[in-house]
């Protein structure tokens, strides 16, 4: 296993690249293709139709800082809170548990950036190559 740990810098960034595209993906069109759905569409799920344009911001540029790995961290959080909100109020995990299906993508998002959080951008980022490893601690060996 501990030949696994070597590759920690690798997997974060894929981590990083691959949920940044997606949320990139998500987060564009809300900004720059159609924003006026968006917003009707935000409106008919509850939320003020100015969250469409909120949703936006925090998809396509946390998503762009997430592949930078650069604030990774807080982009991160932001974003898990985001799908958190997402599953609550749009997807129903919460009042029809059961129903998988309508709500296993954005559960799987909000873990990942979750995980991108906790675990932080790895070595391989702008966080790294600017700040070093201040704030970032490497797991503790146990000692059994």
């Amino acid at each position: 296993m501990e030949s696994l740990e070597k590759l920690r810098p690798l997997a974060l960034l894929l981590l990083r690249a691959a949920l940044g595209v997606i949320y990139i993906y998500h987060g564009y069109p809300k900004l720059f293709v159609n924003a006026r759905g968006a917003m009707q569409m935000f409106g008919h799920m509850g939320f003020p139709s100015y969250f469409a344009i909120i949703s936006g911001v925090l998809e396509f540029f946390g998503g762009c800082l997430l592949i930078a790995g650069l604030f990774a961290r807080l982009a991160g959080l932001l974003l898990a809170g985001e799908m958190v909100i997402a599953l609550w109020r749009v997807h129903g995990m919460f009042t029809h548990p059961a129903a998988v299906h309508n709500f296993e993508f954005p559960m799987v998002l909000a873990a990942a950036a979750f995980t991108i959080a906790c675990l932080g951008p790895g070595a391989i980022s702008i966080d790294r190559a600017i700040f070093g490893s201040r704030g970032s601690r490497s797991p503790r060996k146990s000692r059994d």
